[in-house]
């Protein structure tokens, strides 16, 4: 691993991790507001989460293979 790839390995896992952290922090937020909307808000949380980590997963890949 080149030294490029693994910065740019590095930037998306930083960028999975704001994301994910942004995305519990409002749900809990959503959910301390609105307490009986729980359910829905943990659905979209898991998947919005799930959409961000599929993005980092593929910018580590593609960095990877580029370095």
């Amino acid at each position: 691993m080149t030294g490029i790839a693994a910065i740019g390995a590095g930037l998306a896992v930083i960028g999975a991790g704001i994301g994910i952290g942004q995305i519990g922090g409002k749900a809990l937020e959503g959910i301390a507001r609105q307490p009986e909307a729980t359910g829905s808000i943990q659905t979209n949380m898991i998947i919005a989460a799930a959409l961000v980590e599929g993005a980092a997963l593929f910018a580590i890949v593609v960095a990877l293979l580029q370095g």
